[in-house]
Parts: structure tokens; C-alpha cells; sequence
């Protein structure tokens, strides 16, 4: 979709730089599929296990979810109940978008950094690892991605803010950012 010059230039920074997150860690999910192919193929036809792999497919995904919610969130692709939604007209959507995002994800991304830091923290001064014996001594980066990926949604989320204040305003087309579930169906 061409944005054009349509967009403010904030907006604008704040959508590539998620568009090209997004993009990116989309390989993971072929590095994930393979690497746990490779386990399974290894543990029931030559009796082997690897924890180190085991855990890589846990530290992909995770950091495919976590990293990749702000793309999600800029493709509208997060579950919602739309009941009443899908009703309305685009200025009104926008209105509950912008209120929901104003009123519970920036607030409640806040209060997952204030939370996680403390936490975060203690794991990278014992620089936490693995549990289990040979597995990845990397858990204190696995942690990271929690104050991460809420730094990630809340630069989205005030691009939704950018967004929907410009659809409200009529100053934006209301597809304009966002691929629809119903459009890709």
C-alpha cells in the first residue's frame, strides 16, 4: 500500500521502523520450523536430543511475539471482540481505537516497563542462563525482550495515536495503514 505523502513525518518514521521489524523477524518463523524438523527428525530416527536447540525454538518464538506485536498492532491483526465494532462507521472505529489505545495499551505498556525492569535487572546481574545443564546461558536476554517489546507497542501505539486522530479529523483515509483481516480473507 502507498502511503505517499500523506502521511506526517513522524508517523511515517514510526511505520517503517515497524514495517521493518515485522519483515525481519518473519524469517524466524522459518528458523523455528526447521530447527524443530531438525529435533524431531534427530530425537526419533538417531536418539538424540539437544537441549541448546530445544531452547532456541523457545528464544525465537519468544522474541517473534514479543518483537513482532507492534507490527501486529499497526496491521490491526490483534483478537478483538467487534461485536459492536464492525458496526460502525470508520470516524467511530477510529474513536474506539484511539480511546483504547490512549486508555489501557499505553498506560498498561507503561506499567509492563515500570514491573519488568526490576526483574530484568536481577537477571542481568546474576547473567542468568539456562536451567538445564548445555542449555543457552542467554535467559537474561530472553528477559530483555519483556521491556522491549512493551517500548515497541507503545512507539506503535502512538503512531495508532497519530493515525486515528487523522482519520478523526478526516485528514486521513481510514484503510490508510492498516490491512484489514476482513480484506485479506
Amino acid at each position: 500500500m502507498n502511503r505517499g505523502p500523506s502521511l506526517p513525518a513522524p508517523l511515517a518514521w514510526i511505520d517503517a521502523i515497524t514495517e521493518r521489524l515485522g519483515k525481519a523477524l518473519a524469517w524466524l518463523v522459518m528458523a523455528m520450523m526447521l530447527i524443530q524438523f531438525l529435533i524431531v527428525v534427530l530425537r526419533y530416527l538417531f536418539n538424540f536430543n539437544s537441549i541448546p536447540m530445544q531452547e532456541s525454538v523457545m528464544y525465537m518464538h519468544a522474541t517473534l511475539f514479543l518483537l513482532a506485536a507492534g507490527y501486529t498492532l499497526k496491521h490491526d491483526g490483534h483478537v478483538r471482540v467487534d461485536i459492536f465494532y464492525r458496526t460502525f462507521s470508520p470516524r467511530k472505529q477510529a474513536w474506539v481505537d484511539l480511546l483504547g489505545t490512549l486508555l489501557l495499551l499505553l498506560p498498561f505498556m507503561v506499567f509492563v516497563i515500570a514491573t519488568s525492569l526490576g526483574y530484568v535487572g536481577k537477571s542481568w546481574a546474576i547473567l542468568e542462563g539456562s536451567p538445564d545443564t548445555g542449555g543457552i546461558h542467554g535467559v537474561f536476554l530472553l528477559k530483555t525482550l519483556i521491556p522491549l517489546f512493551a517500548g515497541l507497542m507503545i512507539l506503535q501505539g502512538i503512531g495508532e495515536v497519530i493515525r486515528k486522530s487523522l482519520i478523526i479529523g478526516g485528514r486521513l483515509p481510514p484503510q490508510e495503514g492498516h490491512d484489514h483481516a476482513e480484506e485479506r480473507l
